[in-house]
């Protein structure tokens, strides 16, 4: 009985080369650090600012991962992803050390922005990597490795952070900012350097779609990219509202909701790769996103459950949302990559990245304001239905993909 399950897991992780390994080493050890963006909110709750001045905070990183995202876009094109990299992670763990010692919100919000852009011009560099180093067979579940990094990492910090923020909020500003350092130099000593000409000629065999040199030509991306920023308008509120519903509705402490995040990312680091290993090929890429939404939907709906159990209901929901991420997500990045080639793959990542960028701003500032006005409740409602109408979106562009080419 054990043999199969052991196999499968084996299955999931065979075929994906050394480079791709040590680059997800490297971005576990940098988001095993991650820990002043989800607790952003309640940062700024402690120095005795409101909720919505939190969501400003949060939504100034999202400002700044626009303006990362698209110059990160250019220069991992024009100067090569690997040392894009590099200096992105290391300026930026400076940076957020910095962050630690702004007092007034203007300044705080100031240096949210500008480490965010730094940081975030990280992004289309290590998509670009990825697609380096990956084919288009085992493109999917490179990207799924990344994520499991990603989310192996957002799991340790989330639960440090619960706890150091106990001690003190300033200790999370220096863990964040000493993993990206570290990460930086971990990036120089054990990846090979790629050139700008080298990541120019790895003219791997692309999957589908007409290459177009610029992505605001292609059509079906920029939908795909207008869905994404509904999905993600949604996703985001995970960092904003959620931790605050689970504080002040909830009534749950800061080592618990640190732990209950946590879990997202501990699961999403033991199923993810399995379950997308199984998926794979069997479905469209497109349906998975429209199913993984819908499930977004019902988690969000879930907070407003009536169960007296307080721990249960936030258990509840991010299992749900993530399972949600483990459906949609992976295949987002698959998609959009298979209509590249080398010479704009930068760009279609930070217009990608970008909406991401978008839905923070959007997300960060609504999903507060929304609180403010109408309460938790109503917001969960809406939350809901703005799922559903990217599922929709997915669906439609699925079924109008061909013509749209």
């Amino acid at each position: 009985m054990l043999t199969p399950v052991l196999n499968t897991y084996k299955n999931a992780y065979s075929g994906l080369n050394q480079r791709m390994w040590l680059l997800s080493l490297v971005m576990l050890i940098n988001r095993s650090g991650t820990m002043v963006l989800p607790f952003m909110t309640l940062y700024c709750n402690s120095r005795g600012y409101t909720a919505v001045q939190g969501g400003i905070a949060v939504a100034s990183y999202g400002v700044g991962s626009l303006a990362g995202a698209f110059v990160g876009g250019k220069l991992s094109d024009r100067f090569g992803f690997y040392y894009l990299q590099f200096v992105s992670l290391f300026l930026g763990g400076i940076m957020f050390i910095i962050l630690g010692y702004m007092n007034s919100f203007v300044s705080i919000c100031s240096m949210v922005f500008l480490s965010s852009m730094v940081n975030e011009a990280f992004r289309p560099a290590n998509s670009s990597a990825i697609a380096f180093y990956s084919t288009p067979q085992n493109r999917t579940q490179s990207f799924s490795l990344n994520r499991l990094a990603i989310n192996m990492g957002w799991g340790i910090g989330s639960a440090m952070a619960g706890v150091l923020s106990e001690i003190s909020f300033k200790l999370l500003f220096w863990v964040d900012g000493l993993t990206c350092i570290t990460s930086a130099v971990v990036l120089l000593l054990i990846l090979p350097k790629v050139s700008v000409a080298q990541q120019h000629h790895n003219h791997s065999p692309h999957i589908t779609g007409v290459k177009r040199q610029s992505p605001f030509k292609d059509s079906a991306f920029v939908i795909f990219t207008m869905v994404t920023t509904l999905f993600a308008f949604c996703f985001f509120q995970l960092f904003t509202t959620v931790p605050l519903y689970f504080k002040e509705q909830l009534q749950l402490s800061k080592p618990v909701i640190g732990i209950i995040m946590a879990m997202n990312g501990i699961i999403i680091a033991l199923f993810e790769m399995v379950i997308v290993f199984r998926m794979e090929g069997r479905r469209p890429y497109l349906r998975y996103m429209l199913y993984g939404t819908l499930i977004m939907a019902l988690a969000f709906c879930m907070l407003n459950m009536p169960l007296q159990n307080s721990v249960m209901v936030a258990t509840i929901a991010i299992l749900t949302i993530t399972v949600a991420e483990i459906v949609a997500m992976p295949f987002m990045n698959s998609w959009y990559i298979a209509r590249t080639k080398p010479e704009n793959r930068g760009q279609y990542a930070a217009l990608y990245t970008m909406a991401w960028g978008v839905a923070q701003v959007a997300g960060s500032l609504s999903g507060t304001s929304i609180v403010q006005a109408i309460g938790f409740t109503n917001l969960w409602w809406i939350i809901g239905g703005i799922c559903i109408m990217a599922a929709w979106g997915y669906n439609f562009l699925h079924t109008r993909q061909n013509k749209l080419g």
